[in-house]
């Protein structure tokens, strides 16, 4: 049993767990979602990619965001997943990323996406 992120409550009042596929896209949101030096112990975990959404929204944009994201799934989740696609994409102020990897343990395929705006 995996703890749930967001971290929140069940029915019970105990702390939501969650299966392991949904685990990996939970960790996958939290690598992308993270600043490298928030994590204690684990300074280089994060993508940085808040950094760079407050830059100007443009095609160089996406591509440093993929490039550093890339990287940064290889290092931290390389034992957990096989990246087999990043698409990073900038419409007006919406950041968009897809993910396509292969689970090792399981040799299945998955996808996530995940989106933020800028206000």
């Amino acid at each position: 049993m995996n703890i749930d992120f967001p971290f929140h409550f069940d029915h019970r009042g105990r702390s939501a767990v969650t299966d392991d596929d949904d685990h990996i896209r939970d960790m996958i949101e939290q690598l992308i979602f993270t600043n490298p030096g928030e994590r204690v112990n684990r300074p280089e975990f994060g993508s940085g990619l808040f950094q760079l959404l407050f830059a100007p929204n443009s095609p160089e944009l996406a591509a440093t965001v993929q490039f550093t994201m890339q990287a940064a799934l290889q290092r931290e989740l390389g034992d957990v997943i096989t990246l087999q696609a990043l698409e990073v994409s900038s419409e007006d102020s919406t950041l968009r990323v897809l993910v396509q990897y292969v689970v090792r343990r399981s040799d299945e395929q998955r996808a996530a996406s995940f989106e933020r705006s800028i206000p």
